[in-house]
């Protein structure tokens, strides 16, 4: 897997605004606010699902309502197109999520 250079990262974030560039440019990470506990379990779950199938597993950190995630490409020591096809998916479950 390729990693993204400085336009791709920029196309990338601005794609996707909700998520932050990491400083060293190797990430993105954003977080969303659910209801409760179940909803953000209902959520986690639904992207692992995908993340399994596209082999990309996001870091992740979930306090009752809350996820934190994590998108990098470990292989590609930095962002690359798995990160984008995964947040993309992450955006659109957060929609039918109502987040």
């Amino acid at each position: 897997m390729q990693k993204y250079d400085s336009e791709q990262i920029a196309a990338f974030t601005s794609r996707f605004p909700r998520w932050n560039l990491s400083e060293d440019g190797k990430s993105v990470s954003t977080s969303f606010k659910l209801k409760n506990f179940v909803d953000a379990w209902s959520f986690m779950s639904a992207i692992a699902i995908t993340a399994e199938t596209q082999n990309h597993h996001p870091e992740w950190f979930n306090v009752y309502g809350n996820v934190d995630i994590r998108l990098t490409t470990h292989d590609a020591d930095g962002l690359s197109e798995r990160d984008e096809k995964l947040a993309e998916f992450i955006e659109e479950t957060a929609k039918r999520f109502e987040i």
